[in-house]
């Protein structure tokens, strides 16, 4: 008898029940059942292994809360089921762990929601060749060293901290463009940026921020 005929599997991996006598010398299940069975099960650990990778790269002041969607290619928000989310409805988020499992849209945003008392300064398009824009450095260097990360688009960065806004706010002059915000948005979470905080600082001023802009 060959190595190969004495290694051959007896049992499927799933079930543990006994392979079909016809089955295939590399058959590792019984049938169509635990095929699927354990293709999901590999699926579900992968997208486990990849939520508990994110969140070691996120605030737990955001992973705990259930305000998560996310988000389409044309930056809708939506419900970890693939259907349309609401930044006012709240029944249309989920938390961390199902919205980084989840396989709709392309990844993962947060909703901001007056209560939380959490506000958020986007840059956008701070960022170019890798290096950040004189205008926008201004900006960070006069705030609190805090959790930043880059919008999906690489060019953008996002400054998030405890403190809130009355009104969310635009600023478009020359090239500075500044957007601040603590309520009824969704902010698009990408990669941390390498040596920043995985805290949110205070902003005790955020309405004087907006107000200097």
């Amino acid at each position: 008898m060959t190595s190969a005929a004495s290694a051959r599997r007896t049992q499927c991996e799933e079930c543990a029940g006994p392979l079909p006598l016809m089955a295939r010398a590399d058959a590792r299940y019984c049938g169509a059942t635990c095929r699927k069975r354990a293709s999901r099960a590999r699926i579900a650990a992968e997208q486990e292994r990849v939520a508990g990778e994110q969140a070691s790269r996120i605030p737990a002041e955001l992973t705990s809360r259930p305000r998560w969607v996310r988000y389409s290619s044309r930056k809708v928000p939506l419900r970890t089921d693939g259907r349309f989310a609401s930044v006012q409805d709240p029944s249309s988020w989920s938390d961390f762990q199902a919205a980084a499992g989840a396989q709709a849209g392309e990844g993962v945003g947060f909703v901001l929601t007056a209560g939380d008392g959490i506000v958020v300064v986007d840059l956008d398009h701070a960022v170019e060749d890798g290096r950040v824009l004189p205008w926008a450095q201004a900006i960070v260097d006069r705030l609190p060293a805090t959790y930043m990360e880059r919008g999906r688009s690489g060019s953008g960065l996002h400054l998030w901290f405890r403190g809130a806004v009355p009104h969310g706010r635009r600023v478009r002059r020359g090239e500075v463009a500044v957007e601040v915000y603590s309520d009824r948005r969704y902010i698009i979470v990408g990669d941390r940026v390498s040596g920043t905080p995985l805290e949110l600082a205070e902003l005790p001023d955020a309405a004087g921020l907006v107000a200097s802009l």
